[in-house]
């Protein structure tokens, strides 16, 4: 049984019915052990005493936390993934039905994942599930691909595509295209704010957040009301059911890519999961802001294809860079500027809501001595994981220098779906090894063997499909991290000069070790 593992079996109580909770002390105590003397991982034996005068807060409430869902999933894929969605079905009739079935998908991968978050609620979403299911190996494996590609590389496409949007404008009538160096900059500036923000305030994140999450819905409100108007006017040729499946394509397996695509716009629906312990009552919230978030956002999306799709012609569609700048400057006149400067708003909203939330991964891996000690602590006065956070804008502004969008979403979707597919397995692993665990939440047995078969599929088909070297040299990098924990984490191996290092940074950043924030 892991430390974690442990820990949460104490918290449902030894008879497993919850009622006999670990006090505060207990958890203090376990965090002073994993943080303290040779927790595992250079730097770890300098000033790592958790109090609990440093301790994240809960400043996340229903709205905010359905805002956090919301705001995460409707970023750039709405504006991008339209085009490679259609490229991949090449029909429109199967475009629609796969943006439906990405919605169901994404909703029982939440179900799934409220059932996780109120048996185990700890931030860091699949990291905490998988370290109780499986172990340390599968929770370090997890964190080393995520802190390293899978949670930076999604920050980074956002920014990328607030760029492109951002941009778009000034070019528009021309022959040319907004300049690399341009959109990489832009992005790059993009990243320094949204993660000083971030570090400066957790409610004023959360502020930003809710803002922004309003400021998007309008935006796509706008889109829909105008393709509306266009079907009143009869513009349905491209949606009619008699035709709009005709050339459908008949490659099972390609139908990954076109998942791929449109999962990418409904990624964030697990994000709440990362910030558990930062949410007021996370038992009754989290289950109601996924409940709340999901079908709002599934109904969002549909319509706003169907509203691309009433104002623009497939093979318009897929020529386009900025699908809803060229229904703006289609349908809009001189208020066209009203959408490329709503999408910079939801797509860094978005970037706002994956810094809050990804952020507090290495924070959650470092307390666990998956990370070097730095990273679990936080800023005395802001009480905002610093560190992590940086952490987490430093690695993005790497992946945005040779960034190609379509190939980052390929990747980030392979390797997501691998970790998706273990912590489902988990949940019916747990359900096995412990039926006497307390579940405030617990969904019907299908839709989590649903998304294992989900999982697989996602994983298999591209392989079958298009065998890629890229898939490999995912799956190379992320078992690569088993290098990396033999020595420092299972050998609890010290590199010379890490404590003069934390130090340095502790002092430079004003942070201290934090404990655990469970509610009890």
């Amino acid at each position: 049984m892991t430390d974690m593992e442990t820990d949460v079996h104490q918290r449902q109580g030894k008879d497993g019915n919850g009622d006999a909770v670990a006090g505060k002390n207990g958890d203090t105590e376990k965090a002073d052990d994993q943080n303290g003397g040779n927790g595992g991982i250079p730097g770890m034996e300098v000033s790592n005493q958790p109090t609990d005068d440093v301790k994240l807060k809960r400043p996340l409430g229903l709205l905010s936390g359905t805002a956090i869902i919301v705001g995460c999933m409707i970023g750039s894929g709405i504006f991008i993934s339209p085009k490679g969605v259609l490229a991949k079905t090449e029909s429109v009739g199967m475009s629609l039905v796969i943006w439906a079935l990405c919605g169901v998908v994404g909703m029982c991968g939440a179900l799934c994942f409220a059932e996780l978050g109120t048996m185990i609620p700890r931030s860091g979403g699949e990291y905490a599930y998988l370290h109780v299911a499986y172990g340390d190996v599968a929770a370090f494996l997890f964190s080393w691909a995520a802190n390293i590609v899978l949670k930076t590389s999604s920050l980074a496409i956002i920014m990328l595509a607030s760029a492109e949007y951002a941009l778009q404008p000034f070019f528009e009538g021309t022959e040319c295209e907004p300049p690399q160096l341009a959109i990489k900059l832009f992005a790059a500036c993009g990243i320094f704010l949204v993660v000083f923000i971030n570090c400066l305030s957790a409610r004023i994140s959360s502020f930003c957040i809710n803002f922004f999450t309003v400021a998007k819905l309008l935006a796509l409100i706008i889109i829909i009301i105008v393709g509306m108007v266009e079907l009143c006017k009869g513009n349905t040729q491209h949606i009619d059911p008699k035709t709009s499946f005709v050339g459908s394509t008949t490659n099972g397996f390609g139908y990954a890519i076109a998942f791929y695509q449109g999962l990418w716009a409904y990624d964030g629906w697990n994000q709440l999961n990362y910030v558990t312990e930062e949410l007021q009552n996370p038992m009754k919230n989290l289950p109601r802001a996924i409940a709340l978030g999901l079908p709002v956002v599934t109904l969002i999306y549909l319509l706003t294809n169907i509203s691309y799709f009433a104002i623009l012609s497939p093979e318009e569609l897929l020529m386009s860079n900025a699908v809803a700048v060229t229904v703006a400057d289609r349908t809009l006149g001189s208020f066209a500027w009203i959408i490329p400067m709503s999408v910079v708003f939801s797509t860094f909203g978005a970037a706002m809501g994956v810094v809050y939330t990804s952020g507090r991964l290495p924070y959650v891996a470092a307390r666990e001595g998956h990370m070097v000690s730095i990273l679990a602590m936080a800023n005395v006065k802001y009480q905002t994981p610093i560190p992590s956070m940086l952490w987490l804008g430093g690695v993005a502004l790497i992946l945005v220098i040779p960034g190609s969008i379509d190939e980052l979403i390929n990747y980030f979707s392979f390797a997501a779906w691998m970790f998706y597919g273990l912590a489902i397995a988990g949940l019916l692993l747990l359900r096995w090894r412990h039926p006497d665990w307390k579940r405030p939440i617990k969904v019907n047995l299908f839709i989590p063997v649903f998304m294992l078969v989900a999982s697989a599929y996602f994983i298999i088909a591209p392989i079958v499909d298009d065998p890629q070297l890229e898939i490999l040299y995912a799956f190379i990098f992320i078992c690569a991290g088993l290098i990396f924990y033999f020595p420092f984490v299972y050998f609890k191996l010290q590199l010379p000069g890490m404590d003069k290092m934390t130090l340095f940074f502790q002092k430079l950043l004003k942070v201290a070790p934090s404990g655990y924030n469970l509610e009890e």
